[in-house]
């Protein structure tokens, strides 16, 4: 069974697109779990629109933030095998069959993506050669290129990987990272994905952070310490 876990928040502009590109790779037994972040806009009546049964919605009161989002919508999940989606993307054909094979050998897979703006215009031919993407857990520390959107993986990476720390950066880089100390991460070279950079997205993965440096050092510094008191525990 397949889970694709989908955080949203007032992605009304472009969540049925994104949906309809995921529903038609997905079989009748599969899964997307949709976790709302307080949605002001008509994002859940879009989604509920699509009347889809395989979609389902988990609705909160308060606002979470990206990373407690999404750990809320993988926390849900009840597949086998775990798709990270954004709200404003659009998944290209054969991206779920790619992912599945290689999957067969591995923990991980992070797939290339296509950047596009908000109409769908190609900025960049290959996420991969403009962020130097690639395995290697000392690599990515220094400069994370698991970017969520492109990330399936098996969900035995999640009972090492969740609940996810407090302090942590981001979600992704945390499931990377996690993914580099305990088993097997494959970067597969195939676009696979339109990665929409509209100026309103949620994260801002791709471009050069503007947090101070001192910031992005305890974020490091906060990873390794994670890292080493996470995955210990899990090994025991």
């Amino acid at each position: 069974m397949i889970s694709v876990c989908l955080a949203t928040y007032n992605g009304s502009a472009f969540v049925a697109e994104q949906l309809r590109s995921v529903l038609t790779q997905l079989g009748a037994n599969d899964e997307v779990v949709v976790s709302d972040d307080a949605s002001s806009d008509d994002t859940l009546s879009i989604i509920s629109g699509l009347a889809d049964a395989r979609i389902r919605v988990l609705q909160v009161s308060g606002k979470l933030g990206v990373v407690k989002n999404f750990e809320r919508a993988l926390m849900a999940a009840r597949g086998d095998i775990i798709f990270l989606c954004d709200q404003d993307d659009v998944w290209l054909p054969c991206k779920v069959e790619r992912c599945l094979a290689a999957l067969a050998g591995c923990q991980l897979v992070v797939t290339d993506c296509i950047v596009v703006d908000g109409d769908l215009n190609p900025q960049s031919p290959s996420f991969f050669q403009m962020r130097k993407s690639g395995a290697g857990l000392l690599k990515n520390l220094w400069k994370n290129s698991y970017l969520g959107c492109c990330m399936a993986m098996r969900s035995d990476l999640l009972k090492a990987a969740l609940p996810f720390p407090s302090n942590i950066a981001m979600h992704d880089w945390w499931i990377g990272l996690v993914a580099e100390m305990t088993g097997s991460v494959v970067f597969i070279d195939e676009q696979l994905s339109l990665y929409r950079r509209h100026g309103g997205n949620a994260t801002p993965t791709g471009m050069r952070s503007t947090a101070p440096i001192i910031q992005q050092l305890i974020w490091r510094v906060e990873m390794v310490r994670n890292l080493l008191v996470h995955c210990f525990n899990f090994k025991r």
